[in-house]
């Protein structure tokens, strides 16, 4: 395998990243999987496809690994976490020494190096026998990976460098950072290129076809952004065209009848119809390629464990969460175990290691782990090995069942809060069916009106435990957030706790090694020039 030369290593290696004395070997020795080799020459469309490969799975692993549970789950009061790596926004102490802000941080930026040299460099290394469509599909991904590393940087420290091509800045690495209009701005340009240039789909039972993302994904998330924004009408348009494009579908809706929620966090059903954007993992031998959930969030007892590995339950739900549920809702089971509950497709190893059982009734708060929570993680947890299910596992006990970053459900609440703009309630007939679909799924009664309080509480239960809470406590009032954060109980069964966030909270520090290589990050941002 040749290596990326010495100029194109430093632009994977931004100086932002602290890459450039830590990492070095990561970049200029990955296999071609992980990265686009830029010294290569792509001579026909399999390998062009390829090139793209990695920033679906490893250059997300840094991410979606720890931090993005401690910050985004923890941090919003829907975790609870007393292991000293992850615990930090339990209380609000996070600052910029903390290893998991940094590996965060770290992977966000190689995710923009990545795409950056894919957007610059890959379409004057191709053959002319390479296709069009093909070329211009890879440059997409490309657009929308930047587009999705950026919203989580401006969503999680507000100002940071806009960088379009890492050439730029190879004999300058201190920057300034811009503002946060400013990046929302190119947020938007990368999805609307992405929208252009990527293939459109139509997600089928073939769910090995359905793991890259389309025009119609990049419509989805744009909807997002657009709703972040306040930008209703745009966003509600999006909203609409996705929906009425037919690409995606509910698992356990009218067109899916025959699955349920149940089955979205199940190994066979790995980019299924309602998944717009997962990331890919993929057992290949290397540590930082694969889903570590299961172990991070199973239950471990000295009777059994749902973990591959000797440990598990890094994580538990909140006291704050075990009682939001209305009576006959469906998903609670599937997200949150409580004492008694049983699984019977989650395999459990027994009697310290020697004994496997397929099945098991979750035993009593005192036992079940989890961090003294009294209670356990159901989503993304399936049991040892796979449970009942094939797929392979790696030397660190990870797995490769995807991470979503958005499902269809999300996509038809935002439609839903799109259509009430702001306002105080709606009745509008478009609004209530999506918002009834993700409702009467899990087993509840429709509704014939709606809040933002009922939309915002749809979503918490919805998407708890995939990352969005934090952020939506983000979109609300600070007083009205800050509220909400202090009088959740964020200790564990053996004592109560509560904290009160501070308004500079809600954004997160710089880490500190990279402020010691570009003090600038901490002076006041900059306009952006767009060329």
């Amino acid at each position: 395998m040749k290596k990326i030369s010495k100029g194109y290593a430093f632009l994977a290696a931004l100086a932002l990243t602290g890459l450039l004395s830590s990492c070095t070997q990561e970049f200029t020795d990955r296999p071609a999987e992980d990265a686009i080799t830029l010294d290569n020459y792509y001579q026909n469309d399999a390998q062009v496809e390829s090139a793209t490969n990695g920033m679906y799975s490893r250059t997300w692993f840094n991410f979606g690994n720890k931090f993005f549970y401690a910050i985004a789950e923890v941090g919003s009061g829907n975790m609870y976490s007393g292991s000293s790596d992850v615990s930090a926004m339990r209380n609000f102490s996070l600052n910029g020494s903390d290893n998991e802000l940094f590996s965060g941080w770290k992977s966000l930026w190689s995710n923009v190096a990545q795409a950056n040299n894919v957007i610059n460099f890959l379409p004057s290394r191709v053959s002319p026998a390479v296709s069009t469509d093909v070329l211009n599909n890879a440059v997409g991904e490309a657009y929308f990976m930047r587009a999705t590393a950026y919203f989580y940087l401006v969503r999680l420290w507000g100002p940071v460098p806009i960088i379009e091509n890492n050439l730029d800045y190879i004999d300058t690495p201190q920057m300034n950072t811009n503002r946060i209009e400013d990046i929302y701005t190119l947020i938007e340009k990368d999805y609307l290129k992405a929208i252009e240039l990527l293939k459109e789909k139509t997600r089928g039972s073939n769910y090995t076809a359905n793991g890259r993302v389309s025009k119609g994904s990049a419509k989805a998330m744009l909807a997002k952004v657009y709703l972040y924004l306040k930008k209703y009408a745009e966003s509600k348009a999006l909203a609409e065209d996705v929906i009425n494009s037919g690409e995606f579908k509910l698992l356990g809706g009218s067109s899916l009848p025959n699955k349920s929620f149940h089955d979205l966090f199940t190994f066979p059903n790995n980019n299924n119809e309602e998944s717009i954007f997962a990331i890919q993992w993929v057992v290949d031998g290397r540590y930082g390629s694969a889903n570590n959930a299961n172990t991070q969030f199973g239950i471990s007892t000295p009777a059994l464990t749902t973990s591959n590995a000797s440990y598990g339950g890094v994580f538990g739900p909140s006291q704050d969460v075990l009682n939001i549920w209305e009576a006959g809702d469906l998903r609670r089971k599937e997200t949150i175990m409580l004492p008694g509950d049983v699984y019977p497709d989650i395999k459990v190893r027994t009697n310290s290691g020697l004994t496997d059982q397929m099945g098991f009734t979750v035993p009593s708060a005192a036992d079940i782990g989890g961090q003294g929570a009294g209670a356990a993680i159901k989503k993304y947890v399936i049991g040892i090995e796979n449970g009942d299910q094939t797929g392979p596992i790696d030397n660190w006990r990870m797995m490769e069942n995807n991470t979503y970053i958005m499902r269809y459900a999300e996509l038809l609440l935002i439609h839903a809060e799109a259509t009430l703009a702001g306002g105080a309630s709606t009745s509008d007939a478009n609004a209530l069916a999506s918002f009834n679909a993700v409702r009467t799924r899990a087993g509840l009664t429709a509704k014939t009106s709606i809040t933002f309080d009922d939309i915002f509480q749809e979503r918490r239960k919805e998407l708890m435990f995939e990352g969005d809470y934090w952020f939506d406590l983000g979109r609300l009032p600070r007083e009205q957030a800050t509220a909400i954060m202090a009088a959740q109980n964020r200790g564990n069964m053996f004592g109560a706790e509560y904290f009160t966030p501070a308004a500079n909270d809600f954004y997160l520090p710089y880490p500190d090694n990279d402020l010691a290589k570009n003090p600038k990050l901490l002076e006041a941002p900059v306009p952006y020039n767009f060329e």
